[in-house]
């Protein structure tokens, strides 16, 4: 008898070690955080660059939800509709349809490539101070606003990734395109206002995007790697008679 039960604990714990086995080999290796290209660790700081955002109840901040409450009452169908695509596809491709189809950077791989780096950068700056500041989003502050959606986290308010994403690009695009800069920064202005209409930031987030997307851009401008690729870019849309 007692060699059945320890023959049979044996065998509850064989069962437990390989279901855990298995469950490790399911689980799928966490992503690497994504690092930066051409910046170093210790450039472009947001707790030297910005400043805090006000905390919530403060009265900055409701008189800043008050103000999403006037823009959720004045959106139309059609501008809610436009704010759901820009907060669904967050790269150059939401700056640059003022093109049209023209640009399309399937054709021009060095523009790619520049653009997927850029989105790299401006993502890594974004995310960390983002992880700084931890601001609340104003949906969780404010429930009864109806948001496009609620899946982002809630202390990941600011700044606006997707306005530091939108101007960015747009002040790359303009260097690219000086004759057409002017509708290329009224584009990444409407998309910063989209996350108003969505009610995913508030007003200072977007602001605070504009200034680390400016930064971050003008630090790039300094990196000799950046420079070559922009260069490459330049080449590539001015043989194709889509940049002067």
């Amino acid at each position: 008898m007692r060699n059945q039960i320890a023959l049979a604990g044996v065998c509850a714990l064989l069962f437990i070690a390989g279901d855990a086995i298995a469950q490790d080999r399911a689980a799928p290796a966490p992503a690497p955080a994504p690092v930066s290209k051409f910046l170093s660790p210790g450039e472009l700081d947001p707790a030297v660059l910005l400043p805090p955002p006000a905390k919530d109840g403060a009265p900055q901040t409701l008189a800043e939800l008050a103000d999403l409450h006037r823009v959720e009452a004045e959106r139309t169908p059609e501008r809610f509709a436009q704010a759901k695509q820009d907060d669904e596809i967050e790269d150059v491709r939401s700056i640059a349809d003022v093109f049209g189809p023209a640009f399309d950077l399937q054709r021009f791989p060095a523009t790619a490539q520049l653009f997927a780096d850029l989105r790299n950068e401006d993502s890594v700056a974004a995310k960390r101070a983002k992880a700084y500041f931890q601001r609340t989003r104003p949906w969780h502050a404010d429930p009864t606003l109806n948001p496009c959606n609620r899946s982002d986290a809630i202390k990941s308010a600011y700044p606006s990734g997707h306005s530091t994403m939108g101007y960015a690009s747009a002040e790359v695009l303009a260097n690219l395109m000086p004759g057409n800069a002017q509708i290329i920064l009224a584009r990444a202005s409407d998309y910063a206002d989209s996350r108003l209409v969505c009610g995913a930031h508030y007003r200072s987030d977007l602001e605070a995007g504009h200034v680390l997307a400016t930064a971050l851009v003008a630090e790039l401008m300094t990196k000799p790697a950046f420079r070559a690729e922009l260069e490459a870019a330049r080449a590539e849309l001015t043989a194709a008679h889509i940049a002067p």
